[in-house]
Parts: C-alpha cells; sequence; structure tokens
C-alpha cells in the first residue's frame, strides 16, 4: 500500500460521502457523528428494530458497538447485522469491554457467531477475549498488556476468520497471511473517551469506498493516527478538551501531502 493510495482513498471518502449506520453506545454517539462528519462521511444513528434492517442495506457499511449494553440494542444489532450481510454491506464489530463481564464476552461472540463480521477493531484485551485467549480486562479498558499482541492479532484473524485490528501503542492490522504494522497516534487519545470507538467507523468510512477490506482498514488507521498527531502539535499541552477538538479539526483538514509526511507504517507477512 502507498502512501498515495492512502490519500486517494480519504478523497475517495470525501467525494463519495458515504452513508455510515452506527449502532453505537451513548457515550460516544456524539463524537462519533462530528468525526464522521469532520472526515467527509455521513453518519447515522439508527437503533429501532422496527427500521434498523431497512438502514443497513441502503448504508455503506454498518458499524456495532457494544459499550454500552442493553437486550433491545442487541437484538437490533443483529436484525441490522443480518440485513447488512444479505445486501452486502461490510460490517464493522468493536466489542467494547469484550472479558470484562461474562454478558460482555457472550455477546460479542454471539454476534460473531451469528453475523458476517468484516473486521473486528479493538484492544488487545478484547479481541483476545473474544478469540478464546487468556487476557485480563479491566473495566472497558485494557491498559498495557503483556504478550507479543502480533501474534495475537493474527491467530484472532485466523480464529475468527476476519479481518481483525489491534490498537495499542502501535496499531496492528491484520487478515492473518499479511500484516500491517502502523506507528502513528499519540497518547493524549486515550484521555478522550470514544477515540478508539471513533476510529472503529472511520474504519467504517473507508470500508464502505475500498473493496479490499485489509488496505482499507489500514488507511483508516493511518490517517486517524496522523491526523492525532497533527492535532497534538497544535494542542500545545492545552489538555485532552483542546485536543478534542482540534482533533475534529484535523480529521476535516488531513490531505495527502500530511499523509505522505507523517504517516510510519510497514507491510509483514504475518507467517
Amino acid at each position: 500500500m502507498e502512501k498515495r493510495e492512502i490519500a486517494g482513498l480519504l478523497e475517495k471518502v470525501r467525494k463519495e460521502n458515504p452513508l455510515i449506520h452506527n449502532i453505537t453506545n451513548v457515550v460516544v454517539t456524539n463524537f462519533t457523528a462530528n468525526g464522521l462528519l469532520a472526515l467527509g462521511a455521513s453518519p447515522v444513528m439508527a437503533y429501532a428494530q422496527e427500521e434498523v434492517a431497512e438502514m443497513a442495506g441502503i448504508a455503506g457499511s454498518l458499524v456495532l458497538n457494544i459499550g454500552t449494553l442493553l437486550p433491545e440494542i442487541v437484538q437490533s444489532m443483529v436484525i441490522a447485522g443480518k440485513a447488512a450481510n444479505e445486501q452486502g454491506v461490510p460490517v464493522i464489530f468493536d466489542p467494547v469491554g469484550a472479558g470484562a463481564t461474562a454478558y460482555r464476552t457472550e455477546t460479542a461472540r454471539r454476534l460473531m457467531e451469528e453475523l458476517e463480521i468484516a473486521i473486528i477493531r479493538g484492544n488487545a484485551a478484547e479481541i483476545a477475549n473474544v478469540a478464546g485467549e487468556n487476557w485480563s480486562i479491566r473495566g472497558v479498558d485494557s491498559g498495557e498488556m503483556a504478550g507479543d499482541v502480533f501474534k495475537l492479532a493474527v491467530s484472532a484473524a485466523k480464529k475468527l476468520e476476519t479481518i481483525v485490528v489491534v490498537t495499542g501503542k502501535d496499531d496492528i492490522v491484520t487478515d492473518g497471511r499479511s500484516a500491517f504494522v502502523i506507528h502513528n497516534g499519540h497518547s493524549i487519545l486515550t484521555r478522550v473517551t470514544g477515540t478508539g470507538c471513533l476510529l472503529t467507523s472511520v474504519i467504517g468510512a473507508f470500508a464502505a469506498v475500498e473493496k479490499d477490506l485489509l488496505k482499507a482498514a489500514a488507511a483508516a488507521v493511518t490517517t486517524y493516527g496522523v491526523a492525532a498527531e497533527i492535532a497534538a502539535e497544535k494542542y500545545a499541552g492545552r489538555g485532552p478538551g483542546s485536543f478534542q477538538t482540534e482533533f475534529l479539526n484535523q480529521l476535516y483538514l488531513i490531505n495527502e501531502e500530511d499523509i505522505s509526511s507523517k504517516s510510519k507504517y510497514e507491510k509483514q507477512e504475518a507467517d
């Protein structure tokens, strides 16, 4: 994947303005919608079981996020996911807090089993728990984890038969055969709630315009990380509130020159 291809996909998102159907959590709804709008996509948050199938069927992608779980919302996710699968709409899944409680873990695994998930994005502990690996988690954040995250990502991609995105200090995007290791981003992201959830929806925006989903996910993660770095440079230590505002600005302003000069990644064979 060339840097110009990343910039080309970003411009394609902005030109096509894909509809991204989000069934996400109450904590991040506003930030997710604003982030997608800044990037150039068109967000919709539809949860009612009476309309989710119709909405998912006309969307460019469907993003499912289990951050705030309710049984009726889970059922909406299943209905929407099956409709998306029938229409060939990619389903992107964020298993927030998987492993923190039995209900979260069971729900995440249920969605993986009942739906065809195109891409799953989470931190190492979340991905490990969905894939049945033994990693600990507290609350909905994993903190720093011991273990080979690259091997975990590859193993999970093979086991779950989907593209896996594991985010952390370095981000790994893999289909189990090859992988992108991405070094962009900034630690201040961890001080703003919803930045991981927004990234999942940004991946959905790129997946809506690019059929090569490994490339789409890697391009999305790289673009997101570069925007975060630029925002961190500009907020000049004023704190997470200033960063959050500037980050939305940079999702709107990021361009080919930024990606060319700041993106840092390499492709590796997974085996």
